[in-house]
């Protein structure tokens, strides 16, 4: 309540608020509890005081005591009663009083009197109130008289002293309350204060972390232990931002180097081709060559659109049932001719059925293919295999080639990585398309790998599994996709 009424109060103030509020509504509580307890004790001893006095009556003049010694000298009564207040009547029913002490003249109302003989209870006292507001208590019972009509006796009690201690106690809980809120109010902002220093210090330390520092980490030493968790989640947090922060820097100079490089073909051929009148068929061979630079930007640029709706879960999949036998012989037979050319042999093998969205496996199955034809060893044989494993499907791309180093493969699939620049510098390799396998199989909740068997032997692996989590309808990523990265 408090954190919803005070809403630009610091955490610090807001906490001790709020604590001094619930102190002082237990504080409230207790006071009450024990305001209503005396109120109950103060109201039972008046019932107990004036039953009694009632009782001693009768007894006095069930023995035979002289009524008109008791009529002759009223004022003996006053001494006996509790205050100035009280009230003590002798009378016989629907006659004059006898005897009437009642100062104040209060007026009580009828009820009917305990008869003869009957016991004095609890149950037998009634209460009325003054004008004034003050309780009264009082007992009206019969004694009988030898050789005279009953007597009616009442007694009550004004309860003046006990509602002046109650007022007096009720502000004492008054006043204590508001003090207690003040002083727990202040007491809790300094160990407030003081428990949140911490947390302050951290505040100081992440306000120092900036892109050219983010090498510097939370310190735990020092902080309270429910922070430790908090600062190692905060360093965590660092850590993938520094990592995507030193991708992002290398994807830009990466990205920069690779569109620099047909641009600069472009203007050279042009440049060329404007330095001197050119024949038809010269200016055709240029047009040809900004064709193939061209192409080779736009497939770049389509590319890293697709890395990009797909790193932003803005990607829709359609998964349908496909035959894994007939997936993996459609793209051996695109790329038989390729792989002719390097004298290399594509075989298939795998049966049954995969769910997964067609047009991407073919795109991811493209890739490692057409990677696996770049790099294999000339006149070698290239397996794509797919099998039942867990709760899902691998699929397979083996070729044979000279084995990655070990610090190559976990990075196979970052954007423009390439394990040997040597070998990318004249082909059309963009370094796009392990990323775009990385990226398909997020969106069907799977994973790439990537392995080195025996001396020669690279293997990736894609894992399809059985159930995926139902995307929300979201843009086509089809759209604008080449079939080869």
């Amino acid at each position: 309540m408090t954190l919803t009424l005070f809403p630009r109060l610091s955490l610090t103030t807001r906490s001790a608020l709020l604590f001094a509020v619930l102190a002082a509504l237990v504080i409230s509580g207790v006071g009450f509890y024990l305001y209503s307890d005396m109120d109950r004790s103060m109201r039972h001893q008046a019932g107990v005081q004036i039953a009694g006095r009632v009782t001693y009556f009768r007894n006095l003049l069930g023995n035979q005591f002289p009524l008109a010694l008791l009529s002759d000298n009223p004022h003996l009564f006053e001494n006996m009663l509790g205050n100035q207040s009280d009230i003590l009547i002798f009378q016989h029913p629907r006659q004059t009083p006898l005897i009437n002490v009642n100062p104040s003249r209060y007026a009580l109302p009828p009820v009917t009197p305990v008869d003869d003989g009957v016991a004095l209870t609890l149950d037998a006292v009634h209460s009325a109130t003054t004008p004034e507001g003050i309780p009264i208590r009082f007992v009206t019972a019969l004694v009988a008289i030898k050789g005279q009509p009953p007597l009616q006796i009442t007694a009550g009690h004004v309860m003046i002293n006990e509602t002046r201690m109650l007022t007096q106690y009720r502000h004492r809980i008054v006043e204590t309350v508001i003090g207690a809120f003040l002083l727990i109010a202040l007491l809790g902002y300094g160990v407030m204060r003081h428990g949140l220093a911490p947390l302050r210090r951290m505040a100081a330390q992440a306000e120092s972390i900036h892109p050219a520092t983010l090498a510097t980490r939370l310190s735990e030493q020092g902080a309270p232990a429910e922070f430790h968790q908090v600062i190692r989640s905060f360093n965590a947090m660092l850590d993938r931002l520094a990592d995507g922060y030193q991708r992002l820097s290398r994807f830009s100079a990466d990205l920069a180097h690779d569109i620099r490089t047909p641009i600069n073909a472009l203007m050279g051929h042009c440049q060329v081709a404007l330095y001197q009148r050119r024949t038809a068929q010269e200016y055709e061979s240029v047009l040809v060559r900004n064709s193939e630079e061209l192409e080779r930007i736009s497939r770049m640029v389509e590319n890293i659109l697709f890395l990009a709706r797909a790193g932003e879960a803005q990607s829709a999949i359609a998964p349908v049932s496909l035959s894994v036998e007939q997936e993996l012989q459609r793209i051996a037979d695109y790329f038989e001719g390729l792989a002719e050319e390097r004298g290399l042999e594509l075989h298939c093998r795998g049966e049954g059925m995969i769910k997964a969205d067609a047009i991407l496996l073919r795109r991811a199955l493209s890739n490692l293919v057409d990677n696996a034809i770049r790099y294999a060893d000339a006149d070698s044989q290239i397996w794509l295999d797919g099998r039942r494993h867990n709760n899902g499907w691998l699929l397979e791309v083996i070729n044979q080639g000279p084995p990655i180093p070990p610090n190559h493969l976990a990075k196979l699939f970052d954007r423009f990585y390439r394990a040997d620049d040597a070998r990318t510098g004249s082909d059309n390799a963009s370094g796009l398309g392990l990323s775009i396998v990385q990226a398909i199989m997020k969106l069907h909740k799977g994973t790439a790998n990537v392995s080195c068997r025996g001396q020669r032997q690279i293997c990736f692996s894609l894992f399809f599994p059985d159930t995926m989590d139902e995307a929300p309808p979201q843009p086509d990523p089809h759209q604008g996709i080449a079939v080869r990265a």
